[in-house]
């Protein structure tokens, strides 16, 4: 699987994530942080997959979304 989707695709994913999951982009950061050390996104996106019942497209936006949003917070570009 691969988390590289295109920013048109990713952009609407991330819009769609409330709607088709039922939880709000920060309630998912939270699931990330809170949930297994990963050190691999796609780890990170298959076990936010099997533990949530996402789809993988998903999940994998979602996790790209978290590192992106971590890397802003963190001060990196």
């Amino acid at each position: 699987m691969s988390l590289n989707h295109s920013p048109e695709t990713q952009t609407k994913l991330i819009a769609r994530v409330p709607m088709i999951t039922g939880r709000e982009l920060p309630e998912w950061f939270q699931a990330i942080d809170n949930g297994p050390s990963f050190l691999r996104c796609a780890e990170r996106a298959n076990w936010l997959a099997d533990e949530h019942g996402l789809t993988h497209g998903y999940a994998a936006a979602i996790v790209h979304e978290h590192e992106r949003h971590r890397r802003n917070r963190m001060g990196f570009i």
